[in-house]
């Protein structure tokens, strides 16, 4: 087929120029139209044989329920026929597709209904404009074009008024105007003085005669046989069949010849003319668009929050264990699994020396802990003790604040020194400096040598800083007065080696005790297994914010479903003035977005400064992009996957259903 766009008609010739052959525009042969409710056939349409020709102001007249107004959609595209033929200008029309009908119905269609069938939301200008959005015009040339359609129209000083301020007449010339913006070859004007008083009618039929008198071929609906016969050609129908028709009626002079307009809509051109439509319709429901966004913006707030939470906990956790050393394998008394009796006499300080001897052993440490009062002054301090080596501070990887850490040669002569905890400090000095005073440790005088940096507290709550440290040998005998040890604790090199390190230390030891009176526990294994379960409570919580943002998604499919019934009837209009599938799609698509994009940011944003908030009230928090991007992404997606029924769903509306709905 000849798929041209047609602008205006260019001026006829001069009166008594030859007129070659014409050939029907439109031609119609045994043309039926049947609706089916349930099980009930109702025939509107028998057998309509019907040739248009180019320049014709034919009038179609009937009686309501006559079936003119059904052959008026099926002339105009916006129906097809149960079955005959329709041929538009030689072409078949029975093979186009939807979007073929469209674009033949914005290049060579022009509508004028009864009811006006204006977009409420949108100015006179803007209406006028809607065919022109769909054939790819520029938007200064559009706005140029429908200026100029008003202002010949008279409607001049209302291009920015919207319908509900125009009267009935003045909204009649505004579809009139839009039925030329794209050139009108063919207005189809149904029953377009019903609903005006006679001087609009008047008006009304006025500008038709003007239209067909310059070439546009008007086809007019009606009832009333004193505005048929204003027609060049009337046609009488009744039950669905032609009653009367005097033939074509082929004005005089050539054919005119209307302009191709060529159709320059492209994808990008029609996205961004649909993300106008849309925030178009999004300002004008402004209410109803916060309500939807509220669902989006909780759910991504609630995801980024709690991700931050859950990040920020399992980070505290991993440095608080970190802080007591991450390359260290603790070695304590007591067969694995074994309870009910007394296991803690199994290690000494022989075992700590051939540990030390193996490969990949950094610092092999005693450790053996009791329970005591120190005493400076007036003040006393219930605390913990430790009695450990001179490689304490190596394998712990813990450093002395101020003084110094006891030596070998400290330990050697059973030397009566000690090394403060920064809390312990605190308690017995305050703010004083504690270094080269003297403490009683169980009423044994100590000199305090040092005082450690802070460590804080472990994942189970106990304050690693209220602790004293003592010379191994000088604990050992004058405070606990025992030669077993609490526990070993080892310090690797290598910490990708450290389980090759633990099973030489378990078989090292094995051999020496005979038995397994020992377990190992290995920091490396208990980060990654306090990581692990972390990042699964991580996961519960995003898994709880993301249900809110399901439910936000769902929120946007029912408001997106409510604004297609609403608008179904504009959804019509678009179609029956051009629009394709893919820019309704495109439409109610982009408004889904929109909203999830919109609220997405938002939400964005509140979750940032609630997590904010959160930390302020020393709530460790975590922030990372991975989160925000996860949860802008997921709004987006919900945007697109629950926007995209309601959209599909105008999409595929018939535009003669869209039309006659309220």
């Amino acid at each position: 087929m000849k798929r041209d766009t047609f602008g205006s008609p260019a001026p006829r010739t001069a009166q008594g120029a030859a007129a070659p052959e014409r050939a029907p525009l439109i031609e119609l042969s045994g043309i039926t139209r049947s609706f089916v409710n349930g099980e009930v056939v109702t025939q509107v349409l028998h057998g309509i044989d019907l040739a248009i020709y180019p320049g014709e102001f034919v009038a179609i007249v009937g009686a309501s329920g006559s079936g003119k107004s059904t052959l008026m959609n099926i002339l105009g595209c916006l129906d097809r026929p149960s079955s005959g033929t329709y041929l538009f200008m030689g072409e078949d029309v029975a093979g186009f597709d939807r979007d073929e009908l469209a674009r033949l119905r914005r290049e060579a269609f022009g509508f004028v209904f009864q009811s006006y069938n204006l977009i409420g939301g949108a100015t006179a200008r803007e209406n006028v404009e809607v065919p022109a959005v769909y054939s790819g015009m520029p938007p200064a040339e559009r706005h140029a074009r429908a200026e100029q359609l008003l202002a010949a129209l008279g409607l001049a000083e209302r291009t920015r008024n919207r319908p509900s301020q125009l009267s009935g007449g003045q909204q009649q010339r505004v579809s009139i105007a839009r039925a030329l913006m794209n050139g009108g070859r063919i207005i189809l004007a149904d029953e377009p003085t019903g609903a005006l008083d006679s001087k609009s009618g008047e008006e009304v039929m006025k500008l038709l005669r003007q239209l067909s008198a310059e070439g546009h071929t008007i086809i007019l609906i009606t009832h009333e046989r004193e505005v048929a016969e204003q027609a060049q050609r009337v046609i009488e129908i009744r039950d669905g069949r032609v009653l009367s028709d005097p033939g074509p009626q082929p004005p005089q002079g050539p054919e005119p010849d209307f302009t191709p307009h060529i159709d320059r809509s492209s994808p990008l051109s029609d996205v961004i003319e649909a993300g106008r439509t849309a925030l178009r319709a999004l300002r004008a429901n402004l209410f109803r668009a916060i309500l939807t966004l509220l669902g989006i913006v909780i759910g991504v707030a609630s995801v980024i929050a709690m991700l931050a939470i859950g990040d920020g906990a399992k980070q505290k956790v991993i440095d608080q264990i970190s802080a007591m050393g991450t390359n260290l394998l603790t070695v304590r008394p007591g067969a694995p699994n074994q309870r009910g009796r007394d296991t803690t006499a199994t290690l000494v300080i022989e075992d700590v020396r051939a540990i030390a001897e193996l490969p990949n052993v950094r610092a092999s440490v005693p450790e053996q802990g009791a329970s005591v009062t120190l005493r400076y002054g007036n003040t006393d301090q219930r605390t913990s003790a430790n009695a450990t080596s001179a490689e304490y501070v190596l394998a712990r990887n813990w450093d002395v604040a101020s003084g110094t850490f006891f030596s070998t040669a400290d330990e050697a002569r059973y030397a009566t020194v000690a090394v403060l905890g920064q809390t312990t400090a605190r308690a017995l000095f305050a703010d004083a400096d504690p270094i080269g005073h003297y403490v009683l440790v169980n009423n044994i005088p100590f000199q305090v040598i040092g005082v450690m940096t802070p460590k804080g507290a472990t994942p189970w709550g106990q304050d690693q800083d209220d602790i004293v440290f003592v010379p191994f040998t000088t604990g050992s005998l004058r405070l606990t007065g025992q030669r077993f040890l609490r526990n070993v604790t080892v310090a690797v090199e290598d910490v990708a080696l450290i389980d090759d390190t633990q099973a030489e230390v378990s078989k090292l030891l094995l051999a020496r005790h005979g038995v397994e009176d020992f377990q190992i526990r290995n920091m490396a294994s208990v980060i990654a297994t306090v990581t692990e379960t972390q990042n699964t409570l991580t996961v519960l919580l995003g898994t709880v914010a993301a249900i809110s943002l399901i439910v936000g998604g769902i929120g946007v499919m029912n408001i997106m479903l409510v604004s297609v019934t609403e608008r179904t009837r504009e959804i019509g209009i678009r179609m029956a003035t051009g629009a394709r599938m893919r820019n309704i799609l495109q439409q109610f698509l982009i408004e889904a977005l929109v909203v999830s994009a919109v609220g997405g940011l938002i939400g964005v944003a509140v979750g940032l400064g609630s997590a904010a908030i959160i930390a302020s009230f020393d709530t460790p928090i975590q922030y990372s992009v991975m989160p925000v991007v996860l949860a802008f992404g997921c709004a987006f997606a919900t945007g697109l996957i629950f926007g995209w029924l309601p959209a599909r769903k105008a999409a595929r509306l018939d535009p003669v259903v869209a039309l006659a709905s309220e």
